[in-house]
């Protein structure tokens, strides 16, 4: 990992503070919307469960523009949680606040973590939460739940464990889950979870490790988080923390950079730590702290119809790059989804009135599904294109970055299919899909190992380093 880059004045409120038992960070980016409610929560949630710890909050912000840092300090003060919960704390809660600096140049989520990180190991803190800055449905008792099994199991990190709309969460679901199951045998349901719980020993793990990219700085921090904790040792468990309401995110209009950091992070953790995963066989559950709640989350609105245009379009552009990265059956079938894929979309916007001149039609999830409905996306095949996207990435005969610019596609035709085949389910149902999908990762996994194991014996047992082209 590189060098510190805090800044003096950061360093000089770390002398200050000197030191905490407990701290909660806020990455944070133009969110004064609703971080106050979040500060307001996590403050009340160190009040009322651990009173006799030092606590501290850090946000750690992008330069927002629109207040945020501001609304952090201002938020209800100290009394006010106090009154409201009849608990006097030994220690009043201190509230920090700072732009994060950036990493070799590289701002983003896992930049504003690193940050959080050096102050959390500075303070020599038991016990850091982090949570996500749009948060609508925190409660206080999240920061317990996050630092119990620390505090008092002797976990070290804690994934969050949410009930999500059936269509929320699609890179979970589709590709993180599965293949986190599937290669280091722990059932973690949410591995790129906003929320989570880390013990100081796993914090300087983080930081004592060297392989921190640009994807890490951004959005590939969370399953950078969890693969290492899994493959370090530490000891890992889930927190049932409800619901997760915060800013939906329409997969085929806003997750392709996120995507694509994630899914570059854990393609290149895959090749950089075969022993890790190689001789790893099943899954098993992993320990869930917490009640269980009966909830049912926001409804999200998805553009089914996109998706699979999206998915043809791809097929025009990257044809060539799925037919050098993916098994020639494997791809030859996805080639002949995207073409059937392409007609299908155009069909269902002219039936539904879609991108015509003046264009008013405004047609729901459930219509654009019911338009697609003899569109299907095996699991099989999905699992085999996630795999030879692994192989594809130990050959390096292509950079990681075109490879996985050239699976979002792919991507997009796998989540249509999902919404298409979910349209009548409730998210209860739609749940039993999921582990359907990652079941089939596990039952195919052989056909990853063995080829794997060809690429040992052609090349010596010692995969190159994923990122650049020969």
């Amino acid at each position: 990992m590189p060098p510190t880059t805090l800044t003096p004045a950061i360093r000089d409120e770390i002398a200050r503070l000197g030191r905490a038992d407990i701290m909660v960070g806020i990455p944070s980016f133009k969110n004064a919307a609703t971080i106050g409610y979040v500060v307001r929560a996590a403050h009340a949630g160190l009040v009322q469960y651990f009173p006799d710890l030092k606590p501290v909050l850090v946000n750690s912000d992008a330069g927002s523009p629109d207040g945020t840092q501001r609304v952090v300090i201002e938020t209800e003060p100290p009394a006010y949680v106090e009154s409201i919960l009849l608990v006097r704390p030994t220690n009043k809660l201190d509230r920090v606040t700072l732009t994060y600096p950036e990493i070799d140049g590289t701002g983003g989520k896992g930049a504003a973590l690193r940050a959080i990180f050096e102050i959390a190991a500075a303070l020599d803190v038991q016990a850091l939460v982090v949570v996500d800055s749009d948060l609508r449905s925190i409660l206080p008792e999240w920061i317990e739940l996050l630092a119990g099994p620390i505090l008092k199991g002797g976990y070290d990190f804690v994934a969050p464990l949410y009930a999500r709309y059936k269509y929320d969460g699609t890179i979970t679901n589709t590709v993180t889950y599965p293949l986190t199951r599937a290669l280091y045998g722990h059932r973690i349901r949410q591995p790129i979870g906003g929320d989570f719980g880390v013990s100081g020993d796993l914090v300087r793990h983080y930081l004592a490790q060297d392989d921190w990219t640009p994807d890490i700085s951004k959005f590939g921090i969370d399953i950078w988080m969890t693969t290492t904790a899994l493959t370090g040792g530490f000891a890992v468990c889930q927190a049932r923390l409800g619901a997760k309401v915060h800013d939906p995110k329409d997969p085929g209009a806003d997750l392709g950079p996120m995507f694509r950091q994630v899914v570059g992070t854990i393609l290149r953790l895959a090749v950089a730590r075969p022993d890790a995963w190689l001789d790893v066989k099943g899954s098993h559950d992993v320990p869930a702290y917490g009640f269980e709640r009966i909830i049912d989350p926001p409804p999200l609105e998805v553009n089914a119809i996109r998706l699979l245009a999206e998915f043809h379009g791809g097929s025009l552009t990257a044809a060539d790059t799925w037919r050098r990265a993916l098994d020639p059956a494997t791809a030859a079938t996805v080639l002949e989804l995207a073409a059937e894929a392409g007609p299908l979309a155009d069909a269902a916007a002219r039936r539904l009135g879609i991108g015509g001149e003046g264009e008013t039609a405004h047609p729901s999830t459930l219509e654009m599904a019911e338009a697609l409905a003899s569109f299907h996306f095996p699991d099989d095949l999905w699992a085999r294109v996630v795999y030879d996207l692994v192989l594809a990435t130990r050959r390096a005969e292509l950079d990681l970055s075109q490879l996985v610019a050239a699976l979002v596609p792919i991507y997009f035709g796998r989540v249509g299919s999902f919404v298409v085949e979910n349209r009548h389910i409730d998210t209860t149902d739609a749940e039993e899909r999921v582990e359907r999908q990652a079941r089939q990762f596990e039952l195919l996994k052989p056909y990853l190992v063995e080829r794997w194991r060809v690429l040992d014996a052609a090349q010596g047992g010692t995969p190159p380093s994923p990122g650049a082209a020969p």
